[in-house]
């Protein structure tokens, strides 16, 4: 009895072991995805929905988890995590790094591309000196996604950039930092990861994003008006490390690449779709919901008259140039 006992369990181990080898046989390879924003926002989700697709086309051969909400580096830090091989993959609102190229910010330069069209044209013109800056930085890009149009979020009527002023303006990028600057505001850097706590606390009780970052936030607790000014419509970039790419079998880099295709296409129409969605939920948040008074949207089209001037300073020829294939192109 004990013989066969021990038999059966030495049967069991071997069993275990050998499920465990062809588990490890499987999975070859464990990659780490950071993203900044909450699991159940639409970038991070089609994060996961890509990962799933890479695993699913390689056999469970590459793995992707996705680490969402900033959870495994903070939003500023996961572009040099990823070119630093401290992560495999990442995704970032690339205007975060403006002040470290200006071409990371032009998707944010304000009334430029207020729509999807002209925010995927405005994309498609960018794309190719993009990939080259990211390529030179040990980076390849693999898709971007756009948010919703951008309004102003805040604790009081605002009819114009006057009422702007002394307000605790919560800015994440070059370009919200200098409307700042411009209105009267006192800006205060915050990522979208830290947020709630910023509105809770009073650190700062207006900003400019989108519907879906609102809603992430739970803007309704803490702010009552959103103006649907329609500013620009920013997006996240995927990408990957160079070298970790390059060291994949071929079948497996097409994987990627094909999943990131689809991850692209699907990002773009979820974006479309939903963005309406966002504002009935501030709506039925109780919040009041509502276009710009014809002062105010006159107001911020010099605002954005000045910061195109800037940009196009900063960026010199090369930025002059895309602006110009952009426009040619029927913004």
């Amino acid at each position: 009895m004990f013989i066969e006992r021990r038999a059966a369990l030495t049967f069991a181990a071997a069993a275990a072991m050998a499920a465990g080898l062809s588990g490890a046989a499987v999975a070859q390879t464990a990659w780490n995805l950071p993203a900044g924003y909450p699991a159940d926002n639409p970038h991070t989700e089609n994060l996961v929905a890509f990962a799933k697709d890479v695993e699913s086309a390689t056999g469970g051969k590459l793995r992707i988890t996705v680490h969402a909400n900033a959870s495994l580096f903070k939003a500023p830090e996961i572009k040099r995590a990823v070119a630093t091989g401290q992560a495999q993959m990442g995704e970032i609102l690339l205007s975060i790094h403006e002040n470290e190229d200006p071409l990371f910010g032009l998707d944010v330069v304000p009334f430029v591309a207020t729509s999807f069209s002209q925010a995927m044209k405005l994309y498609q013109a960018s794309k190719p000196a993009i990939e080259k800056k990211l390529d030179a930085q040990g980076l390849r890009l693999l898709f971007a996604v756009p948010w919703a149009p951008q309004g102003v979020y805040a604790k009081k009527d605002i009819n114009s950039l006057d009422d702007m002023k002394g307000l605790k303006w919560r800015s994440y990028n070059v370009g919200t930092a200098r409307i700042g600057e411009l209105v009267g505001a006192q800006s205060v850097t915050i990522q979208a990861a830290e947020l709630p706590q910023a509105l809770a606390t009073g650190v700062v009780n207006s900003f400019m994003s989108s519907g879906g970052t609102g809603y992430d936030s739970k803007v309704w607790e803490s702010l009552d008006h959103f103006y649907d000014v329609q500013a620009w419509i920013p997006k996240n970039f995927t990408f990957v490390n160079k070298a970790a790419f390059n060291a994949l079998p071929k079948d497996q880099q097409d994987a990627i690449l094909k999943a990131a295709a689809t991850a692209e296409a699907r990002g773009w129409k979820a974006w479309e779709e939903k963005s309406n969605w966002y504002l009935d939920q501030l709506k039925a948040k109780g919040m009041k919901v509502q276009p710009p008074s014809a002062e105010l949207a006159a107001g911020f089209r010099k605002v954005g008259e000045t910061l195109t001037g800037d940009w196009l300073k900063r960026a010199g020829p090369d930025g002059q140039a895309i602006v110009d294939a952009y426009r040619k192109a029927g913004s």
